[in-house]
């Protein structure tokens, strides 16, 4: 097989499984809660929230090593620690455990992130990018939907535990292949230095504004305690982009912000990031949860059409970019995903599966229209030595959007239910055979999810649209191709 189709195929099954097990666990978190000893309502989240986070925390600095000590190398440790990780959530005993083992994975996950649209963008020639991006990139998006699919069947019959373990035979056969037929292309820098105030900074400062919007709307912080602890960890964000400023070899490259193209698909991608990072989130207690009960496998079911317009729009979408350029394929993708969004601001307490299939289609093929030209012209913008960076900075904004966007959905949530109802559809302790009195003020929290979702996305067409004329494809590099 040519070397350009052996990296697509790898890096594809790598971003499938860490994306899947972005949100299997999601559609199964009302059965671990029950089942799972010592799983607060905290937990549960943070069994969620801790992947989110510290694949966020840690993707702009795996970016920076892999442009540091070469791609491939810290690619295939990310897959071997992804599986061990996987293994041991599998043999978890307790909600903490669960939490901390998923951490592990969460490393695991932030190499493979961080280096494969690199590792492709290397190995491809300009006029073939976005369809490789394109199956790769939208492999994202499909696994973090179709992973609420393979969860509920699993969940529903063998049991929650198994989540983890399909992960490991997979996971061995694919680091292996990863080592065996993956080599570095790109030269890695001479003399690299890690940007460690940087580090330091932007873990701590997403870390604490995650906790104060937890615990705060838990309950567990008190008001004025969650509202100093997450204006502090905002201060140092805000001290994160000035030290990165002014670093030597910062590990958030803020001279590619200069780069018009970069900036604007970044821009997009993050806000993109902000409206859709909450979705599946919302919808697997919608169905699960009051007034529907429906089982996990009941559940997925349900999700079939988001996963289904994905599979089948990214790819193309991909394809024909490369062919006409991405803008027109983003603002049909924003347009279409923000009217999805504005539609199931409306969902009733009961619908049905055909009257959710319309709007979870146009949702879908929206993201795929969306995804890859958007992550193809970010990665083009830049030169070969610095796409390991610039691809941690789109992972990194993709999943930063996603983990505030899982904490802002928490505190409409809180605002519109008590804490003991909260904890009901949190812990999956909600039944029907007892009445619950907080459905009302449960569905007009989602209906503002929604609403506010679909005009995050409706403005990522400013940054759009104003991105400017497209360069043009630059010629083939001889080391580009095999």
């Amino acid at each position: 097989m040519e070397y350009k189709w052996r990296v697509l195929s790898n890096t594809t099954i790598a971003t499938l499984m860490a994306a899947i097990d972005t949100n299997i666990v999601l559609i199964s978190l009302p059965t671990i809660g029950r089942e799972l000893p010592g799983t607060s309502p905290t937990l549960v989240l943070w069994i969620l929230l801790g992947y989110s986070l510290l694949t966020a925390v840690v993707l702009l600095n795996f970016g920076r090593l892999s442009d540091m000590f070469g791609r491939v190398r810290l690619y295939v440790l990310g897959f071997a620690i992804f599986t061990a990780g996987s293994a041991l959530c599998g043999f978890s005993q307790t909600g903490l455990e669960l939490v901390l083992f998923r951490l592990v994975q969460a490393v695991g996950a932030g190499f493979l992130f961080s280096n494969s649209a690199a590792i492709i963008t290397d190995a491809f020639p300009p006029n073939e990018r976005g369809r490789a991006l394109g199956v790769n990139q939208v492999s994202i998006v499909v696994g973090a939907v179709s992973g609420l699919v393979l969860g509920g069947i699993i969940t529903s019959t063998i049991g929650w535990r198994w989540i983890f373990f399909v992960n490991v035979p997979i996971g061995v056969i694919a680091t292996l292949r990863a080592r065996i037929d993956l080599h570095e292309i790109a030269k890695p820098e001479e003399k690299p230095r890690i940007d460690w105030a940087g580090n330091v900074l932007f873990a701590l400062g997403l870390t604490l504004l995650l906790l104060a919007i937890t615990l705060g709307a838990l309950g567990q912080l008190a008001g004025p305690t969650a509202i100093a602890v997450g204006g502090f960890g905002g201060a140092m964000l805000v001290a994160f982009l000035w030290v990165e400023s002014r670093e030597a070899s910062p590990m958030l490259d803020l001279s590619l912000f200069r780069n018009r193209q970069f900036t604007a698909s970044a821009v997009a991608l993050l806000l993109n990031a902000l409206a859709r990072g909450a979705f599946t989130f919302i919808l697997v207690f919608y169905l699960q949860g009051p007034p529907r009960f429906l089982s996990p496998f009941t559940a997925g079911l349900f999700l079939i059409p988001v996963s289904a317009s994905l599979a089948t729009v990214g790819p193309v979408s991909g394809w024909l970019s490369d062919r006409y350029g991405p803008r027109p394929f983003l603002v049909a993708g924003l347009l279409i995903s923000g009217s999805g969004f504005l539609w199931l601001s409306q969902i009733g307490p009961d619908d049905s599966f055909w009257q959710l299939a319309l709007p979870l289609l146009l949702v879908g093929a929206g993201m795929g229209l969306f995804a890859a030209p958007n992550r193809a012209a970010m990665m083009t913008a830049v030169p070969p030595t610095r796409r390991g960076v610039a691809s941690g900075i789109g992972t990194t904004f993709l999943n930063t959007g996603s983990t505030v966007s899982l904490g802002f959905t928490l505190v409409v949530m809180a605002s519109a239910l008590s804490r003991s109802e909260i904890q009901q559809i949190f812990l999956g302790t909600a039944n029907s055979s007892v009445p619950f009195a907080g459905g009302a003020g449960f569905l007009a929290a989602i209906h503002l999810i929604f609403l506010i979702s679909s005009i995050l996305v409706f403005s990522a067409l400013i940054p759009t649209v104003l991105r400017g004329r497209e360069p043009p494809a630059p010629v083939p590099s001889p080391e580009s191709v095999d």
